[in-house]
């Protein structure tokens, strides 16, 4: 976003404030006014904004370099052409990839200043001309001589993330304070409340959840706003992020849903998110022996398990979308942006992987969701004490859906519903060093011994289809072989 007129004094006064110069900031009086040479910097000082993890950098004419006394300047970014093209124009067409630059005019202490607002690179470094450049010592290079530094770039640049990108830019203290739900912070951490401002933007700043901005002031992160907003409307970027819980009449979107979106940052509003999807969850009376009367549909842990996942593994690069709730009579479904980073039959066993690590920290770290590796073994357990179906997953081009069903006796169940239990149940056997046996999955599904041929046909048809094996072939009586998932 440009900068407007008041930003623009600030943002030369803190970067003269400095006593040398900084990567990321170069200062010229009335040389490197070539379109070349402006070109090559712009790569130059985007590379090294984000090598220094900065979400911009600035070149200053009008500067002293030395003592950074203003000094004034004879450049004129309007008036420089190449060609018969406008500077910004054609400085613009040799860049790649593509990256925000702004000229900015103004007067200080009657000299002319000129000040030229470069963007960090995001996924490659920016090259100008087929080059790409980078600061090294204060001075432009060609960043192939420097073999160390292009490595540690690329690295930065694939690990860059939604997170630390900007939500609201060049936000004072007191409007961070009035955006972001401060107190909440503090509590899910069990901190004591700074006694104050400055105690509670430098715990938000070591946190992640605002940086500095080249103004003095603070940006708000996506990390800071998607977790903390008071509304996320506040954010533009961001708006469309907020969770939606649609609850249908019946088992079918035929009849319209009450809908309802949650307006506050996810771990902010997690706990009353959670408190109204139970209120609006259809309810048991007896359901099994293991079961009490007039209980959710659904048991809670599962509940807040499936929508932090929904939560944390969405893909936010991918616009116009958010995690959605939907609440049936016979199932819940929650659905999230984005594909999964690993096969969706390996959720009980691999080890997560995040596309938003940050935020799946921060929810750990708060006890939103379970430990590290162990979200999805508890929906599993939870549903099959509960003694429910299986969960599904189901992928799409863009999204994830997870489905939670209702109770159904053994005798109801859908062929594909029964295998999919007996699958994860002997994942969730493996995981904990176990076997599944007859006896086991019969315990699962609450079959009686004197029906265990039911479940040996189960087993033979999810050996078959190849979701299943047995771990001995030399044992002939169904009820002593032991199972493990087709992966192990």
């Amino acid at each position: 976003m440009p900068f407007q007129d008041e930003q623009i004094s600030l943002i030369i006064k803190e970067a003269r404030s400095h006593s040398t110069e900084l990567p990321w900031v170069e200062f010229k009086v009335n040389k490197c006014t070539e379109p070349q040479e402006i070109g090559e910097y712009i790569s130059a000082l985007s590379n090294t904004a984000a090598l220094y993890n900065k979400d911009k950098a600035l070149m200053i004419w009008g500067v002293d370099d030395e003592t950074h006394e203003l000094i004034g300047t004879t450049f004129d970014p309007v008036k420089t052409k190449q060609g018969n093209q406008g500077l910004e124009l054609w400085i613009s067409t040799q860049l790649d990839p593509q990256v925000q630059f702004y000229f900015y005019k103004t007067e200080i202490e009657g000299k002319k200043i000129v000040l030229l607002e470069v963007t960090s690179a995001l996924s490659a470094p920016v090259k100008f001309r087929n080059i790409d450049y980078i600061r090294i010592d204060s001075h432009k290079k060609k960043l192939k001589d420097y073999v160390d530094t292009e490595r540690e770039l690329w690295a930065i640049l694939a690990k860059k993330t939604f997170e630390m990108m900007t939500a609201m830019e060049d936000v004072a203290g007191d409007f961070v304070i009035r955006l972001l739900d401060y107190p909440a912070y503090f509590d899910l951490l069990s901190q004591e409340l700074p006694s104050d401002k400055a105690g509670i933007l430098e715990a938000l700043l070591t946190d992640g959840m605002i940086a500095k901005c080249v103004t003095g002031q603070y940006n708000i992160t996506n990390l800071g706003a998607i977790l903390f907003a008071k509304k996320l409307s506040d954010f533009p970027s961001l708006e469309r992020k907020a969770i939606r819980i649609i609850l249908y009449r019946g088992n079918s979107r035929i009849s319209s849903g009450k809908e309802t979106i949650g307006h506050k940052g996810y771990a902010t509003g997690f706990g009353g998110l959670i408190e109204y999807i139970n209120s609006i969850l259809p309810r048991n009376e007896i359901m099994g022996k293991a079961l009490r009367k007039d209980i959710p549909m659904y048991p809670e842990l599962a509940v807040r398990e499936v929508i932090a996942n929904a939560i944390i593994h969405q893909n936010f690069f991918l616009q116009g979308t958010s995690p959605m709730i939907e609440i049936f009579d016979d199932r819940m479904e929650v659905t999230n942006p984005g594909t999964p980073l690993i096969e969706t039959k390996r959720f009980i066993d691999s080890p997560p992987i995040s596309r938003n690590e940050k935020i799946a920290s921060f929810m750990r770290r708060v006890g939103v969701c379970e430990e590290r590796g162990s979200g999805f073994d508890k929906i599993v357990y939870q549903t099959e004490y509960y003694q429910l179906p299986a969960p599904e997953i189901e992928v799409y081009n863009n999204s994830t859906k997870i489905t939670m069903f209702a109770h159904k006796e053994f005798s109801k169940m859908s062929k594909e519903d029964k295998m999919r239990a007996c699958y994860m149940h002997s994942c969730l056997k493996r995981v904990n060093r176990e076997y599944m046996t007859n006896s086991s999955l019969r315990e699962r599904f609450k079959v009686e011994a004197k029906n265990s041929a039911l479940i040996s046909r189960l087993l033979n048809d999810s050996c078959k289809v190849g979701l299943v094996k047995v771990t001995d072939d030399t044992v002939t009586a169904n009820k002593n072989r032991r199972y493990v998932p087709y992966w192990v």
